[in-house]
């Protein structure tokens, strides 16, 4: 791949991810509520942050939803709907039922006139259906009109009127003494028994739209420069009466288009200047993040996240802004990422939705200690109970910032409202299912968390029992190789925990084929010397090949992975490729077919890795040990791994290297130690 090129590309997934953060800004801006004129956000009970507000001209003041509604459910008491009695039913019903009974000679002339005479008067005060009838009790209704055929109306109690089946029940528990039960049943009068009342939809409509013109929906008015609330001050229920008119009024005259374009304008250079500022810190002090699309675009969903149930918060008069777990932003990013990070997406986060939601100032005074917090009590998150403790210190957190806050301002304890304690409190619980999205997300995105890692870790998993019973020798190499790695990650501040998982996986290919590997030949018989060198060399090159196999078949993670494709880089299997060049100097030689496919480390923790599994490998065939020895042991095979170039794309310095050795030395001297001989007792 040309330079040009490789230009090309780097310009494109700049342009990629210049493009998510595009579009990120633009959904974040569509998620504020929309104001019209009236750009101030208040809660009765809390100061007013802004300047002296002032009636700007004469204007009503609105009485508020639950005072309306209640006036209007007191006026609609006297609200009655209109049912229209359809004729054509009745005289349809009734020449029907006069034809049945008609032809009915057997049936006395008494039951004719009876039955006749009761179905008329039925049908004269009404039949409804059972669910009409229903639903205006339902809805407070007592009375109903009834419009006849000349449009004039008769009124009714919902309860006289009758539905099918009580016109049924009445004709037979309301007949004459002389009238047999059994004879009106063969009748089938509910055969003629239909509803003939039906709701007019458009009558009622206009009689309860006259009705309601009778509510005022304001009380009182507001002249013009007319007080209404300073900076400073309590917004009391009054006051947020009167603010509340402002905006309806303003609303109203939401004045030019310009004035509403200017609007937007201040939202898109605020959350526009933000997520820039995000943008040029991954770009500037976290590349590693920034190079990965699919860490950015977990990071921008997270802050939508946020953003959306803040907005929905909002916009949900009856449910406290202090219920949304924000705190949730930070403890995620930091289980994958780092500290730094989830602090500044939590406090670019915050800054966005302080735009949006009332007191501002107490919101992101809150909100930003949380984050802290937050950050702080996870560093490293590996047990279920470390966030149990995090959500506790959390919620106490908020309680005395919020304590502190509203004693500052109100002076006394009566003014504390002490609900919000609560909200505070499901807000905190809300934080545990972050234990469950960590898994979400490890699968979403591919991440590693050190809840997985310490998961991996255990020996009684049933890779590693099998890992240890198929190849005991390469197992206990892995176990000493991970010991060494642990302690030189965390001298030369690298990633100790996920280095020493790599470590403990990263001959698991040897599994496949164990007695080809000296350390599992208890006999000390070896296979490999009947063999043809070369072919012998793809056999221990394979267990790379075969180890990537076995751990994608037990789903772990990419991370890990990468650990065992590493762990040899490019080298050479030298005892085979020496063997085969000096049993055959004069022959040509495939370098290739001795070489390990790679790639080379690319990380400090994957080069930590390399530099251990040679070092322990070889220090089991040293033939004397002592710190000489151990010394130049070390320092030959570093050496010889950097003149060879395995760590050229790997991000570990010089002096890196030094500490490791340093480590590894340590730590060798303490396992082969020389033991001191116990004296013998002597015989007297």
């Amino acid at each position: 791949m040309n330079i040009d090129m490789l230009i090309t590309r780097k310009r494109l997934t700049m342009l990629i991810k210049a493009v998510l953060f595009l579009c990120a800004t633009t959904l974040i801006i569509q998620l504020f509520p929309r104001y019209g004129s009236f750009k101030y956000q208040f809660a009765i009970g809390k100061p007013w942050a802004y300047e002296l507000i002032t009636a700007p001209f004469a204007l009503p003041i609105y009485k508020d939803k639950a005072e309306l509604e209640a006036e209007k459910r007191e006026l609609l008491r006297n609200f009655e709907p209109y049912l229209k009695i359809d004729y054509a039913i009745v005289k349809r019903q009734m020449a029907q039922l006069r034809d049945s009974m008609a032809q009915q000679e057997h049936l006395p002339k008494a039951y004719q006139e009876y039955i006749q005479q009761q179905i008329e008067q039925i049908y004269r005060t009404g039949v409804l259906t059972s669910d009409g009838a229903d639903s205006l009790l339902r809805n407070g209704y007592t009375t109903v009109l009834l419009i006849d055929s000349t449009q004039h109306s008769h009124r009714r109690k919902i309860k006289d009127l009758f539905t099918v089946r009580a016109a049924y029940e009445h004709l037979l528990n309301k007949r004459p003494a002389w009238a047999n039960e059994e004879v009106l049943k063969s009748i089938n009068l509910n055969f003629f028994l239909t509803e003939n009342l039906h709701y007019d939809h458009d009558l009622s409509e206009r009689n309860r739209a006259d009705f309601l013109q009778q509510l005022s929906t304001s009380e009182g008015m507001i002249q013009v420069g007319e007080r209404i609330i300073d900076r400073g001050e309590i917004v009391t229920k009054r006051s947020a009466a009167l603010l509340n008119s402002l905006k309806i009024e303003l609303d109203k005259q939401k004045g030019t288009i310009a004035q509403y374009n200017l609007m937007w304008v201040g939202e898109i250079l605020l959350v526009g200047s933000l997520m820039l500022l995000f943008f040029l810190y991954l770009l500037l002090f976290r590349p590693n993040i920034f190079g990965n699309t699919k860490h950015i675009i977990f990071l921008l969903m997270m802050n939508l996240l946020m953003v959306s149930l803040a907005s929905f918060a909002v916009k949900m008069d009856a449910l406290d802004i202090y219920v949304v777990p924000f705190a949730l932003l930070p403890i995620l990013v930091r289980v994958f990422f780092d500290s730094r990070t989830a602090l500044f997406i939590h406090i670019i986060t915050i800054l966005q939705i302080s735009l949006i939601v009332p007191d501002a100032f107490g919101f992101m005074l809150f909100q930003i200690p949380v984050g802290m917090a937050a950050v702080s009590t996870l560093k490293d998150l590996a047990q279920r109970s470390q966030l149990a403790s995090a959500a506790i210190f959390i919620f106490v957190c908020y309680s005395v910032m919020y304590l502190g806050y509203s004693l500052l301002i109100e002076g006394n304890f009566d003014e504390i409202k002490w609900r919000t304690f609560l909200s505070f409190g499901i807000s905190s619980f809300l934080l545990l299912f972050a234990y469950g999205l960590i898994y979400v997300f490890e699968k979403m995105f591919g991440f590693v968390s050190n809840v997985t890692l310490v998961e991996l870790s255990n020996v009684n998993s049933s890779l590693l029992q099998l890992y240890a019973e198929k190849a005991p020798g390469s197992f206990q190499h892995s176990m000493q190789v991970a010991n060494l790695v642990t302690e030189a990650a965390k001298r030369v501040n690298g990633n100790a925990l996920i280095v020493r998982i790599g470590a403990i996986y990263h001959d698991i290919g040897k599994m496949t084929n164990p007695m080809y590997f000296t350390e599992n030949q208890l006999s000390g018989v070896n296979p490999l010397e009947k063999l043809d060198y070369r072919e012998a060399a793809q056999l221990i090159i394979g267990h790379v090949d075969e180890g990537v196999k076995i751990a994608r078949k037990h789903n772990l993670p990419g991370v890990i992975i990468d650990f065992i494709r590493t762990h040899h880089g490019e080298s050479v299997t030298r005892y085979f490729y020496n063997s085969f060049k000096n049993r055959f100097p004069d022959a040509a030689v495939d370098e290739s077919v001795f070489r390990y496919k790679g790639p080379a480390p690319w990380t400090k923790e994957q080069a930590i890795l390399m530099m251990a599994d040679a070092v322990e490998a070889t220090s089991r065939s040293l033939s004397k040990y002592s710190d000489e020895s151990i010394d130049n042991m070390v320092d030959t095979i570093i050496d010889k791994q950097i003149s060879d170039g395995l760590f050229r794309h790997a991000k570990i310095t010089f002096m890196d290297v030094e500490t490791v050795k340093s480590v590894f030395k340590e730590k060798l001297k303490t396992i082969y130690h020389t033991r001191i001989s116990y004296p013998e007792l002597k015989q007297q």
